[in-house]
């Protein structure tokens, strides 16, 4: 084998790690197109795609001789450079998960082999006359071809994806800030650099309000606030004589993901239960206590509802005797016990947030497909809300000063398959492919439940406060986050 076929052979392998890459980290996990963090991200795999499209389609079937093999070296080196770009913008805006580095770091390895294999045949193709020359390499060229196009595709939907953030963020700098009282007030987000931790901090940022956050990754952090936040990694660096008007907790792990063994419950635990008890202790010992404790949790607290059962369950429903349940029961005593000192605390137990982060990507990923449709029958409920209003409901506990048990859910619960229906309906897709819940549940065990069972929950607490739903229907909430 000559070194130029090892050479195809190899960038045929990184096409195929390329396409998971893209599609179980930036497209799934990661949500990179609904990440407001990831414009620049994105605009540079919109250039590099592109790129890796000419090369694929270029390499798949000819030689480049003469001024071209200069041609081929110097879009070599501007690959280079654009890789290292993106491993420092990476770097700067988001915490990249274990398999995300360990796979970049073989298409690193991978990229660097193949373009070293076929630099070595610069000197012999440059010593031709200036042609490209037709050689075809039987079902590899076929593959590195349709490499070249889905590739393309690639290109063209981050871009895309990378205009869309621009016009998102014009959008929202124009749009009306929720208040969250007093301007100048000071606030302690853990959780910042999530999903909804996120938009939160930015929206106190923009109501004038003073905000430090608690983050394993403080440099990250400083990076993704513009340095317009205090960064903490450990609430012993916070000191006893800061005032803290209000604290509001949402950290905690991913829970949808790797099976729930005994080592993951416990992380599930820590991150949860073990971190709000540290924030409780220094409320224990702050010389000013917080006017309010914003305390996150979730509807998994009822555990799953029977199907066919259409009854409501309020703020004053029973857990059930399931892990999820546990995990928000204890999570929740953790953040009551600040009522000790004093501290007024309000609980959020909060459904399914629809939003361009979190589930709603992989929820809607099938669907896109058009392979959307009842899931196990079907029956289940899904309790979800829009983000935008998480937020605001937070800003109107906030100016309230309200404590106790709040639902954050819509005031429409539907049914999977209804969700589903609707879903299809705004974007234009066939709905109806069935889909069975046994190999789920046979992947994932007890975390099944979260997607083949449900709960109808209603936001009793917060309509009766005077809240005001800015997404009350799923139609009117999806098509929101399609435009």
């Amino acid at each position: 084998m000559n070194t130029h076929t090892l050479a195809l052979q190899l960038m045929a392998a990184q096409g195929c790690l390329g396409a998971f890459d893209t599609l179980y980290h930036h497209e799934l996990t990661e949500a990179l197109p609904g990440r407001a963090t990831a414009r620049l991200e994105l605009s540079i795999h919109a250039l590099r795609s592109m790129i890796y499209a000419a090369l694929f389609i270029g390499l798949s079937a000819w030689q480049f001789h003469g001024m071209w093999a200069l041609v081929l070296l110097l879009v070599f080196t501007v690959e280079i450079v654009l890789t290292l770009w993106d491993f420092v913008v990476e770097d700067r805006t988001r915490l990249l998960p274990a398999t995300e580095r360990v796979t970049h770091t073989i298409l690193a390895m991978n990229g660097g082999a193949f373009i070293m294999l076929l630099a070595l045949n610069t000197p012999a193709w440059y010593a031709q006359g200036s042609a490209l020359v037709w050689q075809w390499h039987g079902p590899l060229s076929v593959f590195l071809a349709l490499c070249g196009v889905g590739v393309g595709v690639s290109s063209l939907r981050d871009g895309f994806a990378a205009q869309a953030l621009g016009r998102r963020a014009a959008l929202q700098a124009s749009a009306a800030t929720p208040g969250f009282g007093a301007a100048g007030r000071s606030f302690l987000v853990t959780g910042a650099t999530g999903f909804i931790g996120q938009k939160l901090v930015r929206a106190l940022l923009r109501d004038g309000q003073r905000v430090t956050v608690l983050t394993r990754q403080a440099r990250q952090a400083a990076w993704m606030f513009d340095g317009r936040v205090d960064c903490i990694s450990s609430m012993d660096q916070l000191p006893v004589s800061r005032q803290v008007d209000v604290i509001i907790n949402l950290a905690g792990a991913r829970v949808l993901g790797w099976r729930w063994t005994a080592a993951r419950r416990a992380a599930l635990r820590k991150s949860r239960v073990e971190l709000t008890a540290n924030v409780v202790s220094w409320i224990a010992r702050a010389q000013y206590k917080p006017a309010l404790l914003l305390s996150a949790s979730a509807i998994g607290y009822y555990g799953n509802q029977a199907r066919g059962d259409d009854s409501v369950l309020t703020e004053s429903a029973p857990p059930q005797p399931i892990f999820m349940s546990d995990l928000c029961r204890e999570w929740e005593k953790a953040a009551q016990a600040a009522g000790t000192y004093g501290v007024p605390v309000a609980l959020m137990r909060i459904g399914v947030v629809l939003g361009l982060q979190g589930a709603l990507p992989m929820m809607l990923m099938p669907i896109k497909m058009g392979l959307g449709g009842p899931l196990a029958g079907g029956a289940q409920w899904q309790s979800w809300i829009h983000v935008d209003d998480v937020i605001n409901a937070m800003a109107h506990l906030c100016r309230s000063g309200a404590d106790g048990v709040y639902n954050f859910t819509a005031p429409e619960s539907l049914t999977q398959a209804d969700f589903s229906r609707v879903a299809a309906r705004v974007l234009g897709r066939p709905y109806g492919f069935p889909t069975p819940g046994l190999p789920m549940r046979l992947l994932l065990g007890e975390q099944a439940d979260l997607l083949l069972e449900g709960s109808r929950v209603a936001p009793n607490k917060l309509l009766g406060s005077g809240f005001a739903f800015t997404h009350p229907g799923l139609e009117g909430a999806l098509r929101s986050l399609a435009r």
